[in-house]
């Protein structure tokens, strides 16, 4: 485990975290329907609201047609209209991973991130893979037959949302945090939807102790296999950056190298966000707007993003336009956390992440 640095530096990387997080799950759900919402879209969407170059939230839509085909969910995701964050499964698996944590400690068993979903989540906020998991919980399936028994979703992008958590509590620990994340990430997938999970805790906790974002990728990749389709989807984007090929030429590179997995499939959306972080190169702006940008997973690929920028620069350094609108406050469907305030949810990660270190 790598020094992390001061107690107070620890405490405004965990909440940048944790603000990162939300704030880019904000950022991307209005256009979360990546076979609807592609990039060139988005990027339309954006010139027509004259909001290129994106650096606060989505503006509101121009004409009527984009906002019927905009999520539901919009009307309290735009700018100028947010007051504290909207419900998202992206968020809801943090704080889920963090009352795992609490509730059974660091030796936590994939059987009890099962039993608490049957306990603190609600079936109908469970999607893809983890629809199929929980109903496979309910109709009495152990581990690892959650993940595999009629489950078409296994390397879909669930698992890797539900990883920042085991990141934020092993800072400085890839190694660590990837395996705590797998034993969450075999409840429902499988090969490359656990590496995943993987690859994003790790990528989370080597943020940091990090000098730079190719130093976190670089040290997250160590923890999947190196034959891996993500390991190499990821070298593959951090070769076409090395190049200096422009972010715009490295995403439709990669896309057409992954052509016809899905939208929500890990593979591809990896690609998007590997090439936000490098491409963003520490700033948190440009991280989780470019992330966005890339289409896909909106929601999911600017929360993580979000979480390793916001663990890199801290919360200080967050720009007002992205925190202030959450106003300290998580709307949550996990049973018992709905309106729990962003600082006190990073405080509990906090108190984890030092217990980790001791």
């Amino acid at each position: 485990m790598t020094p992390v640095g001061t107690e107070q530096e620890l405490a405004d990387r965990v909440l940048g975290g944790w603000l990162g997080r939300i704030a880019g799950n904000m950022l991307g759900k209005p256009v979360e329907q990546g076979d609807l919402w592609t990039r060139d879209r988005i990027d339309r969407y954006l010139r027509r609201a004259a909001a290129l170059p994106l650096t606060d939230y989505l503006p509101e839509p121009v004409g009527e047609s984009d906002g019927l085909e905009l999520r539901p969910e919009w009307r309290q995701c735009v700018r100028g209209r947010i007051h504290g964050s909207c419900r998202d499964d992206d968020v809801d698996y943090a704080i889920l991973g963090l009352d795992l944590l609490e509730t059974h400690g660091f030796a936590f068993s994939t059987e009890q991130v099962g039993d608490l979903w049957l306990l603190r989540l609600p079936y109908l906020q469970t999607f893809t893979a983890e629809r199929v998991a929980y109903r496979n919980l309910a109709d009495g399936l152990k581990p690892p037959l959650t993940a595999t028994y009629d489950n078409p979703y296994q390397e879909w992008i669930g698992a890797l949302i539900r990883a920042d958590v085991y990141g934020w509590t092993s800072p400085g620990d890839p190694r660590r945090a990837a395996a705590l994340a797998r034993r969450d990430a075999v409840l429902s997938h499988t090969g490359n939807g656990v590496y995943g999970a993987m690859w994003a805790a790790a990528l989370v906790s080597a943020a940091f102790t990090a000098h730079t974002v190719r130093q976190a990728v670089d040290e997250a990749l160590a923890v999947v296999p190196a034959s891996s389709r993500l390991a190499r989807t990821v070298r593959r984007v951090a070769s076409l950056h090395d190049t200096r090929m422009t972010w715009e030429d490295t995403l439709t590179t990669v896309a057409e190298e992954t052509a016809g997995l899905g939208w929500i499939h890990t593979i591809p959306n990896v690609a998007v966000l590997t090439a936000g972080l490098l491409y963003g190169d520490g700033d948190f702006t440009r991280t989780i707007t470019l992330t966005v940008r890339g289409g896909l997973d909106t929601d999911s690929n600017g929360a993580t993003a979000g979480s390793v920028a916001g663990v890199l620069t801290g919360a200080e350094a967050i720009p007002a336009q992205w925190k202030d609108p959450l106003e300290d406050t998580v709307r949550s469907a996990v049973f018992g956390f709905d309106g729990v305030r962003i600082s006190e949810l990073a405080e509990r990660t906090l108190r984890l992440a030092r217990a980790a270190e001791s």
